[in-house]
């Protein structure tokens, strides 16, 4: 009942009945038990067309609250939340050498019950085996980690970010109702986020998606390098290649990848040409996607991905290299890796409460 009202965010104990499927004196039975441990409290009246009163119940501030902190390459996002999902504080900082600082901000906002959980995204393979995300799957994970000071008891999840921004595309974004699709993220780097059966997938050692990984570059004469990909496919690498291209007739040379959409979008020709070549680059890469697995849905994310000048390009590409497949850009934005954060993180948070509920079995005497 306690997940029931969380998912609902507020209803009558009608409602709930309806929701949860089941009978009005259990749903009465329950709320009362939650009123008793505030974990639900009243929060107004319904009044019904025949005239008819109902109360109204929320979360109470028993229930406590949860923690999404998307640890970027370039920022850190922090977002606490009530268990219904509401967002309680929220803060962004950019360049910032101290995300502690960020997430004390943010906690000391948060002022109703216990914190029961945080999930925190990060740009590489998140978990352990079996991708569970308990333990960091790397040195450098484990050390970012450290630095954000969560309290020692707080239970943590360690997640990939692309997969965070997937589940966001996929409950509030562009693949809403899609059973299967795939997040593609172009910025700094480059990575997948794989949803099949409405879920994340992650792999036998949560490293499903880790396309920076292909071999790359193939072909005659060529060795391919650990994550080579990623370098040439990357905002650096392509800066780097628009900056040696650059010459004095054509103006001053963009510093980095938003300055040359920038002047890409103002209609500059040298600038217009390195973002149609990156976007069949891009392209390439979404039938390589494809060809492996037919998602039929292919969202675009990221720095560089998120851009809707590389959409024309990306689609002509795959339509000439790769399956039949939808190609839309990302709708939740550069939010999306703390949002799909956050709606894990309640997941989590109602699952501290519901299982501390749950009948305990008898100890052997």
């Amino acid at each position: 009942m306690f997940a029931v009202l969380a998912g609902a965010g507020s209803a009558t104990r009608p409602q709930l009945a309806h929701l949860a499927g089941l009978s009005k004196p259990t749903v009465s039975s329950a709320v009362a038990e939650l009123e008793g441990t505030r974990l639900a409290a009243r929060s107004g009246t319904a009044h019904g067309a025949t005239g008819r009163s109902a109360a109204v119940y929320r979360l109470g501030p028993a229930a406590g609250t949860v923690l999404a902190v998307d640890l970027g390459s370039t920022h850190t996002a922090v977002r606490g939340c009530a268990l219904d999902g509401t967002v309680l504080a929220a803060r962004t900082t950019y360049g910032d050498p101290r995300p502690a600082d960020t997430v004390r901000a943010v906690l000391g906002e948060l002022s109703t019950g216990p914190l029961r959980a945080a999930v925190v995204a990060v740009p590489d393979i998140a978990g352990d085996a079996g991708g569970s995300g308990a333990r960091p799957a790397t040195p450098a994970v484990a050390t970012a980690v450290d630095t954000l000071g969560l309290p020692a008891d707080l239970p943590v999840r360690i997640e990939n970010n692309v997969n965070c921004a997937a589940l966001a595309e996929l409950h509030e974004g562009a693949a809403r109702g899609r059973d299967i699709f795939c997040y593609l993220q172009v910025g700094h780097g480059i990575g997948l986020g794989i949803v099949a059966g409405g879920r994340v997938l992650r792999g036998a050692s949560g490293a499903a998606g880790e396309i920076a990984r292909l071999p790359y570059p193939w072909g005659p004469g060529h060795e391919p390098v650990p994550e080579g990909l990623e370098e040439y496919a990357g905002a650096g690498s392509l800066v780097r290649r628009v900056t040696t291209a650059w010459t004095a007739a054509d103006g001053p040379a963009p510093h980095d990848a938003v300055e040359l959409f920038a002047l890409a979008s103002g209609g500059h020709a040298k600038a217009r040409s390195f973002v149609e070549e990156h976007a069949r680059e891009v392209g390439r890469l979404a039938a390589a996607v494809t060809a492996v697995l037919d998602p039929g849905l292919i969202v675009l994310g990221g720095g560089i991905g998120a851009n809707p000048q590389l959409l024309p390009g990306v689609r002509a590409e795959l339509d000439r290299l790769g399956l039949p497949t939808e190609v839309a850009g990302c709708a939740v934005g550069e939010s999306g890796t703390v949002a799909g954060a956050a709606r894990l993180a309640v997941a989590r948070g109602i699952h501290a409460v519901t299982g501390a509920l749950a009948p305990q079995p008898p100890v052997p005497r």
